[in-house]
């Protein structure tokens, strides 16, 4: 399979919803971690990436106008010692909670399931890296409704040990706009990761959302040999 462009397949479509991007960058020194949020009603476009002390989390841009926070204030990044996790949802916490506990990514997520936004049903995609000893692995999960039929949940966890640098996977929530929004299918997408700066990246993915839907990015580089993080915010509401 051949690795292809992240900002040419983020482009093209109007409306990939929530996304995560994760890989190794192509000199092979930092793990890289992107996630962004899209918005088509005005409460979902109401929204702020904040810093935490841990991580991220969303936050109303105007309170005055916030109407239902259920789905869409929450904390999508959050570290747990050398691991990061990375969710479109509270799932973050059930994650971080039962993981805490000794569970795994995939028996922490077996708690949960899609997003309870009928007829759409969202899926919850979300991901792990863990950086140690100067090695990284990383994980990516979606729960998903039977195509639309939310009688099952389907289950899919894919793990990447040993990632090639380079390379990265990106993982959306929905495969393209319309109504009900149809959710993504299959392995996540094999995507190329350059050296760019952070900011430079980030600046990269940001211009490939559309620019009517996006609402906020979060992206961070953390370096393989020390364990180090950097990350930046961008925020269409300032």
């Amino acid at each position: 399979m051949t690795p292809i462009s992240l900002e040419k397949e983020i482009s093209a479509t109007t409306y990939p919803g929530r996304g995560i991007v994760i890989g190794r960058s192509a000199d092979g020194t930092k793990a890289v971690i992107a996630y962004f949020i899209m918005g088509r009603s005005e409460n979902s476009r109401n929204r702020v990436f904040v810093e935490t002390e841990d991580g991220i989390k969303t936050q109303a841009f105007d309170p005055s106008k916030l109407v239902d926070p259920s789905l869409i204030i929450y904390a999508p990044v959050r570290k747990l010692g050398n691991i990061t996790i990375v969710t479109n949802g509270d799932q973050t916490d059930t994650v971080y909670d039962l993981m805490s506990e000794g569970k795994t990514f995939e028996e922490s997520l077996r708690t949960r399931e899609f997003e309870p936004d009928g007829p759409n049903y969202t899926p919850r995609i979300s991901g792990i890296v863990e950086v140690t000893d100067g090695a990284m692995n990383f994980a990516m999960s979606i729960l998903k409704s039977a195509d639309g039929n939310p009688e099952c949940c389907e289950r899919y966890t894919f793990a990447y040990d040993k990632p090639l640098a380079g390379v990265g996977r990106f993982i959306h929530t929905y495969m393209n706009d319309g109504n009900p929004l149809p959710s993504f299918e299959g392995e996540p997408t094999l995507v190329e990761i350059g050296n760019d700066t952070l900011d430079a990246f980030a600046e990269k993915v940001w211009n490939s959302l559309n620019s009517d839907n996006k609402v906020s990015l979060y992206v961070s580089y953390i370096d393989i040999a020390t364990g180090k993080a950097e990350s930046k915010i961008i925020n269409k509401n300032n």
